[in-house]
């Protein structure tokens, strides 16, 4: 076992806020492990819209009030080393860990069951409801570091577990099958690059909204077709409607979204980035039969599916762009232009220069 320090280095949130809300700290103190825990020496971090949510608290429904700024309505305790996305090594256990786990690269479950060996009431998402991976170590429970035997890069694999395990979470929950028409809206993003990616594997006739600029990169993705944000939705759906919308978008076009839909078709949502607050026909929701379906907290089996498909192949990464830790600034403000496709990862173990 490698020797460790008592102090690391990391991006620490202290405040609600703007851009100066997030500390470059190289004292803060190493995790401690519980029985069930593994130490990561983390490698790569990505950034995710959950990340400036959180800093801004967007998550508040009481004007970014503090109090419930957390993703399940709580408080959080600051100062909180964000990120979700990690990918790194094993380099300590907890004393009911078997030893073998050393030195192993693993990708982290966002969504956590388990937290200093505590079953948890209600899940915790890494890097809100506890510390995350902006930092050069972090900690989890076992049972949530997943193996990755790959040969893509620490970056490669870093801009997988958040937004891909959120898009197949949402495919899962939608029962997405074969042949069946999808509707992916927020194409271009993070989650809904991976949406198109796995909605494919799983055999589906995908159109994706994005950009005029972005639609040829949608495409070479393996959307089937593509169509702009300010399109004409409602034509795509006149001769055949949608059995299936995956939705990261909200905003003043919801409505069309419930329309596009055939009769018992299914809505799954994980995001709002164009605003939370829409307007419902309740008619159109019972007249057709709809479901609707929120997405956050991941089903057991989604990850390890996740894990296979990265094993296979049969996905693939897109980082647009890595960053050194120390540059988190540059990277959300980048991140939060929506000019690039896919993932914006941060360096940050020993390749973070």
């Amino acid at each position: 076992m490698k020797s460790l320090p008592n102090e690391m280095y990391g991006v620490q949130l202290t405040k609600h806020g703007d851009l100066d809300a997030l500390t470059f700290n190289e004292n803060i103190p190493l995790p401690t492990l519980s029985d069930n825990d593994v130490l990561i020496e983390v490698r790569a971090a990505g950034v995710n819209n959950t990340d400036l949510n959180t800093r801004k608290g967007w998550y508040s429904k009481g004007d970014n009030n503090a109090e419930d700024a957390g993703w399940g309505g709580n408080a959080l305790a600051l100062p909180l080393i964000q990120g979700a996305d990690v990918c790194g090594y094993i380099v300590a256990v907890g004393k009911n860990v078997s030893q073998e786990r050393i030195g192993e690269r693993v990708i982290i479950e966002p969504c956590l069951t388990e937290v200093n060996s505590q079953k948890l009431d209600s899940p915790w998402y890494f890097g809100s409801e506890c510390d995350g991976g902006f930092a050069q170590f972090t900690k989890v429970a076992s049972r949530h570091a997943h193996a990755v035997n790959s040969t893509m890069t620490d970056e490669e694999l870093a801009s997988f577990p958040c937004s891909y395990s959120t898009a197949e979470n949402m495919l899962h929950r939608a029962n997405v099958k074969e042949g069946e028409r999808v509707f992916i809206t927020g194409a271009s993003g993070g989650v809904g690059s991976a949406a198109v990616q796995l909605a494919k594997a799983r055999g589906a006739y995908v159109i994706a909204v994005t950009s005029e600029q972005k639609q040829s990169a949608i495409q070479a993705l393996g959307a089937d077709e593509t169509v702009r944000r300010n399109g004409d939705w409602a034509s795509l759906a006149k001769h055949e409607a949608f059995d299936v919308v995956i939705d990261l978008v909200a905003g003043p076009r919801w409505p069309e979204l419930l329309e596009v839909l055939k009769p018992f078709g299914r809505y799954a949502t994980s995001g709002a980035i164009a605003g939370p607050e829409v307007t419902l026909d309740v008619r159109t929701l019972y007249l057709k039969d709809l479901a609707l379906l929120g997405c956050t907290i991941l089903e057991s089996e989604v990850f390890g599916n996740l894990v296979k498909h990265i094993e296979k192949g049969s996905i693939k990464p897109l980082v647009s762009a890595t960053y050194p830790l120390t540059e988190i600034c540059q990277a959300q403000q980048d991140f939060e232009k929506k000019k690039h496709i896919g993932k914006m990862v941060l360096r940050v173990g020993e390749n973070k220069s």
